[in-house]
């Protein structure tokens, strides 16, 4: 049995970024489960972030003896973390595992983290994806271990003497049980049995330090014990709750971001009961019949970097300028690396507030017919642009693009506007709106592709 191209184009918006139509077509010869696995085989395995490497940045003391300014000192970090930057998104704009990619961003959000430390930073980016389909618990323990969340999190300041209490909050909070399922007393606790996870400040690998453990008695979810930081991940992914607060953020991610608190008990149920297996997870809301449910298709807002990639893919994009492209994350409300705070961006109408949907709607024109950005840099940017401007400062940037339009006209140059609109919009515009298109088409059809990436209904997905 064939699959129909909505169901594909919906499939592929959600579990990567777009599919173009011959593939669509090609693969819509094959039933939605063929589809499904299909997809899931290209991402069973991609590559590291590599080229960030520990050398890149000497530490800080060690360049200040060296004669380096502190001011020049913050200049190369914040260099390397543009790298680091444009070298995931050039990722995601080329790569073939499409699946693993989305994954990695869901998982780089859930465990929102922001520290001036690049490689440290790669790392934890490369831990996300490493365990990106595997079981929870073992995700979490190696994210409690990365020294960027340990020091985003002020774990190496928590000592059986002055324990810290953040990173046990937040560990709660926003990666396991979510607000309302804990009490203080349990996260002063928790934070006593994670006493001892720290950094060894010579490698800058996780280090568990004895002598700065509290070894004493504590009672965590009503129960007393020895317990250390593993024996508390244990206790969070025993209980239930942490299952649901997981799947309800992946049901808003992939599914709908309106959610249906049937289908997510339903989930959670699953997760649970497979060992909080991700990749099973995932797989299931794939094949779920209420998945493809019309009022699941064309729902969601596209994030920044989706709608980026996105574009860059369907176009066969070539080239974006490295300083426009860094710049337009943050013109359009979410920079890589650089979530707003622990946690993470909230998505959905958070991205398109009056003026950033109308940069939006502008930005397909400018990019494909390479014109320039002027972006106003606000100030709360000015933290990792200090040293290149000031915060009132207007960029005018080429994005001295190379689009590849007889690729992207050739395969669908035979079809008529109502099939053309159904390959670049998951959500139909007002019937008013359509018919004025359609009645304005022509024959230009790069015109009218313009036209339809420039609606508002493109930032669905």
């Amino acid at each position: 049995m064939s699959t129909p191209l909505s169901q594909l184009f919906h499939l592929y918006s959600r579990f990567g970024f777009g599919i173009s139509y011959p593939e669509a077509k090609q693969l819509g010869q094959k039933n939605i489960n063929e589809a499904i696995n299909s997809l899931i085989v290209k991402s069973t395995a991609g590559t590291y972030l590599t080229d960030i490497k520990k050398e890149t940045l000497p530490l800080r003391k060690e360049a200040l003896e060296n004669g380096m300014t502190g001011k020049a000192y913050q200049k190369m970090v914040s260099e390397t973390l543009r790298e680091l930057n444009i070298n995931w998104l050039n990722k995601l704009m080329e790569t073939e595992n499409v699946l693993l990619e989305k994954q990695t961003l869901f998982w780089h959000n859930h465990f929102a983290c922001r520290v001036r430390q690049p490689y440290l930073m790669q790392e934890l980016n490369n831990i996300h994806r490493r365990f990106a389909f595997s079981n929870f618990r073992e995700l979490l323990v190696e994210v409690c271990k990365s020294p960027a969340m340990l020091l985003y999190l002020n774990n190496q300041q928590n000592k059986k003497e002055h324990p810290n209490e953040n990173f046990a909050r937040e560990l709660m909070e926003l990666f396991t049980l979510g607000r309302g399922n804990y009490s203080e007393q349990d996260v002063k606790e928790v934070a006593r049995a994670f006493t001892g996870w720290g950094i060894n400040k010579d490698t800058g690998e996780f280090e568990f330090k004895p002598k700065q453990h509290d070894e004493g008695q504590k009672t965590i979810f009503n129960r007393t014990g020895n317990f250390g930081g593993e024996d508390v991940i244990n206790m969070l992914v025993s209980n239930k709750q942490t299952a649901y607060f997981i799947c309800k953020k992946m049901y808003k991610y992939y599914v709908n971001e309106t959610v249906n608190d049937t289908h997510v008990k339903e989930l959670a149920e699953f997760y649970y009961q497979s060992q909080y297996n991700t990749g099973s997870l995932i797989k299931k809301i794939m094949t779920s019949a209420w998945f493809y449910a019309p009022e699941n298709m064309g729902c969601n807002i596209k994030s920044p970097i989706d709608f980026i990639v996105v574009l860059s893919r369907q176009f066969h994009i070539a080239r974006l300028n490295p300083t426009a492209l860094f710049q337009l994350q943050r013109a359009l409300g979410q920079q890589l690396f650089y979530p707003p705070n622990v946690a993470g961006w909230p998505g959905g109408r958070y991205f398109i507030d009056g003026s950033k949907l109308l940069f939006r709607m502008k930005l397909p024109s400018v990019i494909l017919n390479n014109g320039e950005l002027n972006v106003k840099i606000n100030p709360d940017d000015a933290d990792d642009l200090r040293n290149e401007t000031k915060p009132d400062q207007v960029f005018n940037k080429k994005f001295e693009t190379q689009t590849d339009w007889a690729k992207v006209l050739e395969p669908i140059q035979q079809l008529d506007f109502d099939k053309l609109s159904k390959v670049y919009l998951l959500k139909s515009p007002q019937p008013k709106i359509m018919n004025q298109l359609r009645d304005n088409a022509g024959t230009d059809i790069k015109e009218t592709i313009l036209k339809l990436i420039s609606l508002p209904e493109y930032s669905l997905m």
